[in-house]
């Protein structure tokens, strides 16, 4: 089968596409037929070897690339229920140190990964849900808000800025304001942003404009950092994507740094609220395997909309 490494940690000129071996899955493990992997700013991580630098990934021959994928159940291992060969799933590979990623014909994951497909969708838009939608949930559950407080979401344009925007307003209850380009405030509010504060605009200022006092809570989707934390009231509540531009808890905050995790069951939730509509998967473009340098050097630029999405 055909799949996307690097075996020399670089710039986009660093992704290989090689034939290897079809992986075979072990017990509580299944095979998915990739139909789709979606390109995150970790992936480019990954492939900079950012992580072999810092210690968290251990130096070797090959490294695999990308964590979301959607795609059909072709093998299960043993020990696996509640997934069958035929099933269309999503699923979010949240480990590091692999030979293999989701930019690949076939991937091997952990069945607890596994959710089922949106069924209104096609596997590129899929794609876009477990990481990102994830990475959104999770930090809202982290803030803990009560409906009818405030939050204030950065780059609520983005992947996980906008499903943020989504779960905070419509499934939470949440008051939301949203910040992002200044063409976006349309965007933005069709998500259910009750307020739009624009990208260059000084942030602190503006949100209290609109939210005297600030904010209950931040869900930091741009790592804006510091300025967005001065959008927040006292003991106020922060989440960050980032650790590189997590701020100090300043005036009693509480800050959290949300390392998102593979949840099966809470995915499923996900994806059925996207067959719902309260949800709303964004692809801004398909590629196959073979232009996965392309993709990357596309996301490295900025401005897209909806996430990039190889299809092998």
């Amino acid at each position: 089968m055909r799949a996307v490494i690097v075996t020399e940690p670089g710039g986009p000129e660093a992704l290989r596409v090689v034939e290897t071996a079809v992986p075979e899955p072990g017990p509580g493990q299944v095979r998915i037929r990739v139909g789709a992997a979606g390109v995150n700013p970790v992936d480019t991580a990954v492939r900079a070897g950012v992580f072999v630098q810092v210690g968290v990934v251990a130096e070797r021959a090959r490294y695999g690339v990308g964590w979301d994928a959607a795609g059909v159940v072709d093998a299960v291992g043993a020990g696996v229920t509640g997934v069958a060969v035929g099933d269309s799933v999503v699923a979010l590979l949240d480990l590091l140190d692999l030979e293999l990623g989701a930019y690949a014909e076939q991937l091997v994951v952990d069945a607890y990964a596994v959710a089922p497909a949106p069924r209104g969708t096609d596997a590129a838009h899929a794609a876009t849900l477990p990481l990102n939608a994830l990475t959104a949930d999770q930090s809202l559950a982290a803030l803990a808000l009560e409906p009818g407080q405030t939050l204030l979401v950065t780059g609520a344009a983005g992947a996980v800025g906008g499903y943020g925007v989504e779960l905070a307003a419509k499934d939470r209850g949440l008051r939301v304001v949203a910040q992002a380009g200044p063409g976006d405030e349309a965007l933005v509010r069709g998500l259910g942003a009750a307020e739009f504060v624009p990208r260059d605009a000084v942030l602190a200022a503006a949100v209290r404009a609109v939210a005297p006092g600030g904010v209950h809570g931040v869900l930091d989707a741009a790592s804006v950092g510091a300025g967005a934390l001065a959008a927040l009231r006292p003991r106020g509540r922060f989440a960050a994507v980032l650790p590189s531009n997590t701020p100090l808890p300043l005036r009693g905050t509480t800050v959290h740094l949300t390392q998102v995790y593979a949840d099966g069951a809470r995915l499923a939730e996900l994806t059925a609220l996207a067959d719902k509509g309260v949800l709303t998967p964004r692809v801004a473009d398909t590629l196959p395997l073979e232009r996965a340098a392309e993709a990357h050097e596309r996301l490295a630029r900025g401005g897209v909309r909806g996430r990039l999405v190889l299809v092998p």
